[in-house]
């Protein structure tokens, strides 16, 4: 069986001549390809809220890798 996740990771940019920029490093491989969403103050205030809460519980590192989930899930005790 072959599972494939997607990694989602928030990365702020700005917009430079009509280019976007990170404002931050990423070591993201050379190539790789990116989704963006904009994200306006038109946005769903309840998303904005939870994407702020995620934002900090991983600042805080309280998020868990899902590798390590479905590792755990597939041990035996």
């Amino acid at each position: 069986m072959v599972v494939s996740f997607r990694s989602m990771s928030a990365l702020k940019a700005i917009v430079r001549n009509g280019r976007l920029v990170l404002d931050e490093p990423t070591d993201l491989p050379e190539g790789a390809e990116v989704e963006v969403a904009l994200v306006t103050d038109e946005a769903d205030p309840e998303l904005l809220a939870e994407l702020d809460a995620s934002a900090e519980d991983e600042k805080a590192g309280r998020l868990v890798d899902l590798k390590d989930v479905i590792a755990r899930l597939g041990s035996t005790p």
